[in-house]
């Protein structure tokens, strides 16, 4: 089956680097990307566009812009990517970037959002930063994977997987983070950061379960000790030089103080390594 991707782009650096990195993870798979603009036009934009443009409309101009943007990224795309099942879909729309992202994903039964973490300040340009979040927290039914500024692609060293063993795992919540494990051969590092001395019969039980779900891929548990959750994960990822970071984003849990839309924005913004957000399909 084929796998479809939605990726946004403002057309920015960033936005092209996720483009880039998701054509060279899925190298080998057979694959239908969408290439999604949305172009609206704000009271400084249109200021701008009077003082450059004085007799042309300006949502002409703005879909104009935007439709020279997407071939410019076909053009370049023309000659990066290689593989031989590859199809790309060109979409120009004027909207939001939430419902247009929304819409795609139901219409076209999208698998994967794959987006940069920070976008451009151009005119015309979407602010891609907070945009990045909100698709984390508002789409709630395709993961999304967020990839910072400058990232090349490398199979990554490990994936770190944090978790309470407070709440329920279902295999398919975890099958992007098992399929890109199998594909890049990156083994799966389980971080618990614990308040307690032990895990309670609970907690055992969701161990257990977690580690029937990562049956068929390399992975390890590891626990650390820190009242501060986010200060544990973000050292642990980086005294190790882990190259990747996935979550379930559950709510309702003791990890809503770190995947809440504040924190999400700050992980999201200040990590250096490309970071895969799941949901919860009870949610």
């Amino acid at each position: 089956m084929r796998k479809k991707i939605l990726i946004p782009t403002d057309f920015s650096k960033n936005a092209w680097g996720a483009i880039g990195y998701a054509i060279d993870l899925f190298k080998n798979e057979s694959c239908d990307f969408y290439i999604l603009n949305v172009y609206s036009v704000d009271a400084y934009e249109i200021e701008q566009l009077l003082l450059t443009f004085p007799d042309r409309s300006l949502f002409e101009i703005a879909e104009e812009n935007s439709e020279l943007g997407l071939k410019k990224i076909s053009q370049r795309i023309s000659f990066r990517d290689e593989s031989l099942d590859h199809q790309y879909f060109y979409i120009s729309q004027q909207n939001d970037l939430i419902p247009a992202m929304k819409d795609l994903v139901e219409k076209k039964d999208i698998s994967l959002i794959v987006m940069g973490t920070k976008g451009g300040t151009d005119a015309l340009n979407v602010a891609f930063g907070s945009n990045t979040v909100k698709v984390m927290e508002q789409i709630r039914n395709c993961p999304v994977l967020a990839i910072p500024p400058n990232v090349i692609f490398t199979d990554p060293n490990e994936i770190v997987f944090p978790t309470s063993f407070r709440t329920h795992f279902k295999r398919r919540e975890l099958n992007h983070l098992i399929e890109i494990a199998k594909l890049t051969n990156s083994p799966i590092r389980v971080l618990h950061i614990k308040k307690e001395a032990e895990l309670d019969e609970e907690q055992l039980n969701y161990k257990e379960l977690l580690t029937e779900c990562l049956d068929d891929v390399e992975f390890t548990f590891h626990s650390l000790e820190d009242n501060n959750i986010k200060k544990a994960l973000q050292i642990f990822a980086e005294s190790r030089g882990s190259e990747m970071i996935a979550f379930i984003n559950k709510k309702h849990t003791i990890f809503d103080n770190i995947f809440s839309t504040p924190m999400v924005k700050k992980v999201g913004l200040t990590t250096k390594v490309p970071l895969l957000a799941m949901h919860d399909l009870r949610n």
